[in-house]
């Protein structure tokens, strides 16, 4: 293992400079990554990669489904709560039973329990990839976090389809009743476990004396503890670290200090960055080991069922897409809905076509086992596993090369924000400081004048010309302030050569530079 070692660093190498050049063209960067993992796995003298799994369930799944929690608006993903369980659960489901009555009817040797079983691995579409996507776009809010709230959750539904679907094939049985319990403890366990250890680290980082390294630490440790619970006892780990995740989040003001928060946005940013590139990177160099078992079906056939399943998924789920739509419609007689407005045709179909699949379904595939209980053979496992690559590669080329090109022509409208984000960010600073007036005179007034500091502060708030975010509200002005930052630093650096010059301030003058210049980087 050691002497992989050095490949590894320059696989680390190749993937950043491959991000770098997806954001200077524009386009998502897993595309890029499996299409270069593809590349490189046909050079000669190329170490073979296998991936496992568990590596991939254990050591990438839980991190990257702790960092999307923590990221998605709770207050979005609760508006539009029917919608996102609805292509979460229900889509999930109708897309696998479309697959699975697609392929028993059109790949020779597929069983319904087979093609269900297909269906749960390739049935959830990937965060990653869409996300990477919208970042290029100006897409609706609420489309945005339609996609997002999906994501967090059709791991979970999609999984449990596989693992019953795994249990059918192994043992030829499938009793309803059993399912239903199991299903019902994987949901409600999974929430409950992942609930329960999100509480306990609340109370680890309110009621220990911790400081911003623990704090940290705590938060990385928190995702593995909720994963490897939950699994541990049979229920859903996705679910579980998705939840404690949610619930962290929201209170992440009550137990983490500012100086934790900065730390941990800085870690977790990075660490989502390394293990995203990696995880497709790893697709695509897989090639090898996953065409090496495809037996008694030739390559060309093979890519023609691939493409068959990968046309019921997108027409599936477009389909979907409309579905909701129409339920929308008739149940707004009947409930109230978050939006009763017709929303047209545009949303709904980007809404279907944002359906790219990752690296989620490639772990999936590879955990089927290669021999049955009795030690036969799992039929049609290495058929399972190139179908699923070549899901994961016409989709991310297909829809998502195609994506962004379907938002910028339908120009669609966000009826939820009229405001564009940095005009009704100064609006909300504006009214902070009106308020922050009020209170400091109402509730402070003789402090304020007896303390000129005070004093100066009442001033800098009342007079709007000196209110440095509305000042930096131009690009100039922010070119000159930035430009302004990086002499103070220059002035600074010169100053530490003199020998009776403290390291340790210049060094805490430079750290409120870089906090200053991130600052001005998010009006």
């Amino acid at each position: 293992m050691l002497h992989l070692f050095p490949y590894y660093l320059a696989l680390i190498i190749i993937i950043v400079l491959l991000i770098m050049l997806a954001n200077r063209i524009k386009v998502a960067y897993p595309i890029l990554l499996v299409l270069a993992g593809l590349g490189i796995s046909f050079v000669p003298g190329v170490p073979l990669i296998q991936i496992d799994p568990e590596l991939i369930f254990v050591i990438f799944l839980p991190p990257l489904l702790y960092e999307a929690a923590w990221a998605i608006s709770w207050k979005e993903l609760w508006k539009w709560r029917r919608i996102i369980g609805s292509f979460a659960f229900i889509v999930v489901f109708l897309t696998s039973f479309a697959v699975a009555w697609a392929s028993s009817m059109f790949v020779p040797g597929f069983t319904l329990a087979l093609g269900f079983l297909l269906g749960g691995i390739v049935s959830p579409p990937d965060a990653v990839s869409a996300g990477a996507i919208l970042k290029f776009v100006n897409i609706p809010k609420r489309l945005e976090s339609m996609l997002q709230g999906e994501s967090l959750l059709n791991d979970a539904s999609s999984l449990i389809i596989f693992r019953f679907a795994l249990i059918a094939v192994s043992t030829g049985h499938f009793i309803v009743q059993d399912a239903a319990l199991s299903f019902g403890w994987m949901v409600f366990g999974g929430v409950a476990i992942g609930l329960a250890i999100a509480y306990l680290f609340f109370k680890l980082h309110t009621l220990l004396p911790t400081d911003a390294n623990t704090d940290l630490v705590l938060t990385l440790v928190a995702p593995y503890v909720m994963y490897i619970a939950a699994e541990s006892v049979h229920s859903s780990g996705v679910l579980s670290v998705v939840s404690g995740g949610l619930l962290l989040s929201q209170r992440r003001h009550l137990f983490l200090s500012s100086t934790s928060r900065l730390r941990a946005v800085n870690v977790w940013e990075s660490l989502s960055f390394i293990l995203n590139g990696l995880v497709f990177m790893l697709i695509g160099l897989d090639l090898p080991e996953i065409t090496a078992g495809l037996d008694g079906v030739s390559t060309i056939t093979a890519v023609g069922y691939g493409l068959l399943i990968t046309a019921v998924l997108i027409i599936s789920r477009l389909l979907s897409a409309f579905g909701a739509i129409v339920v929308t419609m008739i149940a707004r007689n009947f409930i109230t809905v978050a939006d009763s407005t017709y929303p047209g045709i545009k949303g709904p179909f980007v809404l279907g076509w944002a359906g790219m699949r990752g690296v989620v379904s490639l772990a999936a595939a590879l955990s089927i086992p290669v021999h049955l209980s009795d030690g036969v053979a799992f039929p049609q496992r290495n058929l399972i596993l190139f179908i699923t690559f070549i899901v994961i590669l016409s989709t991310l080329l297909l829809q998502g090369l195609t994506l962004p090109y379907l938002i910028r022509v339908f120009r669609l409208p966000d009826s939820d924000h009229h405001l564009p984000e940095e005009e009704d960010y100064h609006l909300m600073y504006k009214k902070l400081v009106a308020e922050s007036l009020t209170h400091l005179k109402t509730e402070y007034a003789a402090q304020v004048n007896e303390h000129p500091a005070l004093q100066q502060l009442v001033r800098k708030w009342e007079d709007s010309n000196q209110l440095l975010d509305d000042e930096l509200q131009t690009s100039d002005h922010k070119a000159i302030y930035l430009q302004l930052l990086d002499q103070q630093r220059q002035w600074l650096r010169q100053w530490n050569k003199d020998p009776v010059t403290n390291e340790e301030v210049v060094r805490k003058h430079l750290l409120r530079l870089d906090l200053e210049e991130e600052r001005v980087h998010y009006l």
